[in-house]
C-alpha cells in the first residue's frame, strides 16, 4: 500500500522574517490579522533583528519593524548600491615617451609582457620602461540598476548563530532553516532515528545557483583576477549540493539517502518529487527537504538584469510616470499579474520534514498537511532557453487532476485555491494567467483565488517554491489569502476570466479550503507543480486508513509533540533562531560498524541496514516461457 507523505515540521527563513508557526506568513498579512496574532508576529520578528523585547510593542520600533521586512531598497550590510566594486579597464601612456615607474622586485609578472625593459636599481627595487603604453584594470565602482531586493529583516545575521567558519551565506542558511523546521517538530531526532532503520533517510536540498559568494564560486572565480589565493575550500563549498551535504553531516547524522536536485527555479519542488516518490514506494520513511539561497549579491543582479529579467530603478520609474517620484517605490518593485517590467531577486532558506504516514501516527507527529503528488514535465522543441513553453499546462492540470482523483471534481471547484509562481515579469503575466485560467476553465472552476506570494517576498530562485509551500501552510492556518498588495490593477492582457485575481486578501471560513495547487516554472523548461493537502483534509485520509482506534491513541501522543514545539517558538519569540550544528561529533569511521551477512549495525542507532535484499529480477532467471 502507498504511503502518504505529511508534512511533520517545517521551518526557515525569508524577507518575512522566521517560517515555523506561519510567522513569515504573518508578515505578508499582518493588515488583515487580529490583535493578538499581529503582536507574536511583531515579537517573533523583533527577536530576529535583534531589537529589545519592548520593541514588539512601541507603535515607533513597529513601523521600523514593518519597514525593514520584506522587499525593499537593499541595504548597506549587504552591500552598497552606489558603490559597487568593479575594475575599470583603463590605456595607460606616457606624456613625453615610455611610461615609467619604480616596484618591488617580487611585485614583477614571472613572464615579462612585450615592450617593457626593466632596471635594477637594488634594496629589492626595480624600475621599468613601457614602450607603446599598456591596459590596467582599475579597481573603482559603480552605481548598479538594480537597487530593490527582498532581503532578510535587518538585523538578522546567519553567521552569528554558529561557528559558521567562513561558510558561504547559503550554507549558514541552510543550518538555520533546518534548525528551524526541526526545532518546530517537537520530537527529539534520536526519537526519530530510533524507530527507522538507518538507511530509511533522506535529504533532498540544494540550491539552484550554488554558493557564489566569496566564500564559494565566487572567491574561487575572482580571486586570481583580483591578485588574491583561492581557498582551499571555495570550490568544495561552492557546490549546490551542498545544502544537503551541509544537513547530512553536521545536523542529521544521516546515512541514508542523499539525492540533491535542481530544477532552476522549481528546485524546491523537484527536491520535494523525489521525496514524495520515496515516502511514497516505501524506501525512505522520513525525508527532509530543501533549497537554501543566497541571491542579494551584485553578481547575480547583474546577470539577470543584463538579460532583462530584473525590474531595474528606470523602468520602475516609468511605470510611475506622473506621480512625481523622485526614486522608484522599492517596496512595490515586485508587480504580479499587473504592470511590470521584471521581478525581483531575494533570499531564503525553507525547509520541511515529511514522514511516512505510518510513523507520523507512531511518534505522534504535528500534521501540517501532505503531499500526495508532485509533477514536472519539460517544454519539448523552443526557440529560447529562457522562455515558457507548453510543459507547465501539463504539470498544472496533473496536479488539479491528482487533487480531483482525492476529493472529487465537485469539492475542488469550491474547496481549492493557486499559488502562482507570479514572477511579475511581463512574460509571466500572461503565459502563466493563461495556463490557470485554462485549467480552471477545464475543471469547472470560475472563479480560482490565487495568492502569488512573489509580491512581498521576491524571488528567492531556487527557494522560491519552498516560500509559496510554506505560505500555503499559513493560509489553512488563519484562513486568509494573501492579496497581490502591491498592484494597482489587473494587467490588460492578464487572461482571468476564470480567477480571482486581486489587491485585497482574501478571508475564507475555516476548513473551507482541501487542496492549493503550487505552481512553479524555471529557465530551460523546468515546471513543476504541486497537489498540497490541508492539515483537516490529511487528518481525515489518516483517520480512514487508520482507523477510530489508532486515531484516538496518535491524538494522545501528539499532545505532547504539540506542547513542546510550543516551548520553541515562545522562546524563539524572545530570543531568535537557535542554531543545530554538530560539527566533529558523532563522526563515524570503520570501527563504529557492526556487520554480517544479514545486515550493517551502526553506533547510534538502534536498527541495522538490511541485506536481506530481494530482486524481483531473480525470477526471470527461472522463467521458462
Amino acid at each position: 500500500m502507498s504511503k502518504l507523505p505529511v508534512i511533520v515540521g517545517f521551518g526557515g527563513v525569508n524577507p518575512a522574517g522566521r517560517s515555523s508557526f506561519h510567522h513569515g506568513y504573518r508578515r505578508t498579512v499582518i493588515d488583515a490579522l487580529s490583535q493578538d496574532k499581529a503582536a507574536r508576529t511583531y515579537r517573533s520578528l523583533s527577536a530576529i533583528m535583534g531589537l529589545p523585547p519592548a520593541a514588539a510593542d512601541d507603535e515607533t520600533a513597529r513601523r521600523h519593524i514593518l519597514e525593514h521586512t520584506l522587499i525593499r531598497k537593499i541595504e548597506g550590510n549587504i552591500f552598497d548600491t552606489d558603490q559597487v566594486p568593479w575594475n575599470r579597464r583603463m590605456a595607460l601612456n606616457g606624456a613625453n615617451g615610455d611610461l615609467q615607474f619604480v616596484t618591488r622586485t617580487r611585485d614583477l609578472p614571472e613572464a615579462l609582457p612585450a615592450g617593457w625593459s626593466v632596471v635594477d636599481l637594488g634594496s629589492g627595487k626595480v624600475s621599468v620602461s613601457i614602450h607603446n603604453g599598456c591596459d590596467i584594470l582599475l579597481p573603482t565602482t559603480r552605481k548598479i540598476e538594480v537597487s530593490s531586493a527582498g532581503q532578510f529583516p535587518t538585523g538578522f545575521d546567519p553567521a552569528a548563530l554558529y561557528a559558521s567558519r567562513n561558510h558561504p551565506r547559503g550554507l549558514q542558511l541552510a543550518i538555520c532553516g533546518i534548525s528551524d523546521a526541526l526545532n518546530a517538530m517537537g520530537i527529539e531526532w534520536q526519537a526519530v532515528m530510533d524507530r527507522i532503520k538507518p538507511d530509511q533517510m533522506g535529504v533532498y536540498a540544494s540550491s539552484a545557483m550554488a554558493q557564489l559568494d566569496d566564500n564559494g564560486f565566487g572567491g574561487l572565480l575572482s580571486a586570481r583576477a583580483n591578485g588574491g589565493r583561492v581557498s582551499s575550500k571555495n570550490l568544495a563549498l561552492g557546490l549546490a549540493d551542498m545544502p544537503a551535504d551541509f544537513v547530512s553531516a553536521y545536523v542529521l547524522g544521516n546515512v541514508g539517502t542523499s539525492s540533491p536536485s535542481l530544477g532552476a527555479c522549481a528546485t524546491f519542488f523537484y527536491n520535494l518529487r523525489q521525496a514524495v516518490n520515496e515516502i511514497r514506494n516505501g524506501s525512505v520513511r522520513v525525508a527532509v527537504v530543501g533549497v537554501a539561497e543566497s541571491g542579494v549579491d551584485p553578481r547575480v543582479i547583474d546577470g539577470y538584469y543584463t538579460m532583462g529579467a530584473l525590474a531595474s530603478d528606470v523602468e520602475l520609474l516609468k511605470l510611475d510616470a506622473g506621480k512625481g517620484l523622485s526614486e522608484p517605490d522599492y517596496r512595490r518593485a515586485s508587480r504580479p499579474f499587473s504592470s511590470n517590467c521584471g521581478f525581483t531577486v531575494s533570499e531564503s532558506s525553507q525547509f520541511i520534514v515529511l514522514f511516512d504516514d505510518d510513523l507520523a501516527m507512531e511518534l505522534g507527529a504535528q500534521i501540517h498537511g501532505s503531499v500526495p503528488d508532485v509533477f514536472i514535465n519539460a517544454d519539448g522543441y523552443k526557440k529560447s532557453i529562457s522562455s515558457p513553453g507548453v510543459g507547465n499546462y501539463f504539470t498544472v492540470a496533473k496536479a488539479m487532476a491528482a487533487a480531483a482523483g482525492i476529493i472529487g471534481d465537485e469539492a475542488i471547484k469550491k474547496r481549492s485555491f493557486v499559488q502562482a509562481h507570479g514572477t511579475s515579469t511581463p512574460q509571466n503575466r500572461v503565459s502563466e494567467s493563461h495556463i490557470l485560467n485554462e485549467v480552471a476553465k477545464t475543471f469547472g472552476v470560475e472563479k480560482w483565488p490565487v495568492a502569488a506570494i512573489k509580491a512581498y517576498l521576491g524571488h528567492s530562485i531556487g527557494a522560491a517554491s519552498g516560500d509559496q509551500l510554506i505560505a500555503s501552510l499559513g493560509v489553512w492556518n488563519d484562513n486568509i489569502i494573501p492579496g497581490i498588495g502591491t498592484i494597482d490593477h489587473i494587467a490588460d492582457d492578464v487572461h482571468c476570466s476564470n480567477l480571482q485575481l486581486q489587491k485585497a486578501h482574501i478571508e475564507v471560513e475555516p476548513d473551507s479550503l482541501d487542496v492549493a495547487i503550487l505552481n512553479a516554472k524555471g529557465f530551460g523548461g523546468n515546471n513543476a507543480s504541486v497537489s498540497l493537502l490541508s492539515p483537516n483534509l490529511s487528518k481525515k485520509l489518516l483517520q480512514g486508513r487508520h482507523g477510530a482506534k489508532a486515531w484516538q491513541a496518535y491524538m494522545q501522543r501528539q499532545e505532547e509533540s504539540q506542547a513542546k514545539a510550543a516551548v520553541y517558538d515562545d522562546k524563539a519569540c524572545e530570543t531568535g533562531f537557535s542554531a543545530l550544528y554538530k560539527f566533529g561529533e558523532n563522526v563515524l569511521d570503520g570501527d563504529d560498524l557492526n556487520m554480517d551477512r544479514d545486515g550493517i549495525g551502526i553506533k547510534g542507532w538502534a536498527s541495522k541496514i538490511d541485506l536481506k535484499l530481494e530482486s524481483p529480477f531473480a525470477k526471470w532467471l527461472n522463467n521458462k516461457g
